[in-house]
């Protein structure tokens, strides 16, 4: 039984344009997929489809085989911009989703500054979200999203507005903590180099139709010395050259 399964899904937006149609996808518990296509392909609403954000206008998610009909605390979700309380502390934010239901209890709390201490910013956990830059404030949305311990993370170009830098540190972030949280990973990106470095899989979309799948054969964990290997190279070049014949 397939962990994460999208059956049948279609979708259409309030214009009457089709967004998606008839999308099959499967997830495998622990598996890093990642959704490849471009601007308006439909990967966004298939991510908030798969959330439980949105429902679709025809079939069904399904999360270790039971339907899903509501956002659920087994769901962590990270989207394009960190979306961070600016009246919130560092640590408020981080507790969240905790906090939306009851009070943070202690191990909760002690979760939270775990966290940081793990994305980096554990001496930054009083400060606000105004005096954060860009690259921090993802990691505290990243951090947010780990709080209740998701077995699915869900991650919508998370790091589309990052320096590269900043981008391909907070790719071994990611990688490392879905690893250590044993999660199971749908990770939107129009970024081809982005998509062969974190997947087990990349699924091809275009214009709202699922266009095609591709299993991602380096070894795990990645490294840093990936991105300068040959084989990388010509495997994204490849790719490149599938997105440009995309519509």
């Amino acid at each position: 039984m397939a962990f994460l399964a999208l059956q049948h899904i279609s979708h259409r937006y309030a214009n009457q344009h089709h967004g998606l149609t008839d999308i099959d996808l499967q997830l495998q518990k622990g598996e890093f997929h990642c959704l490849l296509g471009r601007s308006g392909s439909g990967k966004s609403t298939l991510l908030k489809i798969a959330a439980g954000l949105i429902q679709p206008t025809a079939g069904q998610v399904l999360l270790k085989g039971k339907a899903l009909l509501k956002p659920s605390t087994e769901i962590g979700f990270v989207f394009q911009q960190p979306t961070l309380l600016d009246w919130l502390t560092v640590l408020d934010n981080v507790l969240l989703p905790a906090a939306l239901h009851a009070t943070p209890s202690l191990s909760q709390i002690h979760q939270a500054k775990t966290l940081l201490a793990e994305v980096g910013l554990s001496d930054l956990m009083q400060r606000y979200p105004s005096q954060l830059s860009g690259g921090q404030q993802s990691r505290v949305a990243l951090a947010r999203a780990l709080l209740l311990q998701p077995s699915l993370l869900l991650l919508d170009e998370p790091f589309a507005a990052l320096d590269a830098l900043t981008r391909e540190l907070l790719q071994d972030l990611v990688l490392s903590l879905c690893a250590q949280y044993q999660s199971t990973v749908l990770f939107v990106t129009h970024d081809v180099t982005e998509a062969l470095y974190l997947s087990d899989t990349i699924t091809l979309l275009e214009q709202g139709r699922l266009h095609s799948h591709y299993p991602i054969h380096f070894t795990t964990p990645r490294s840093e010395l990936l991105r300068a290997d040959a084989e990388f190279a010509q495997l994204s070049y490849a790719f490149r050259l599938k997105m440009k014949q995309l519509q």
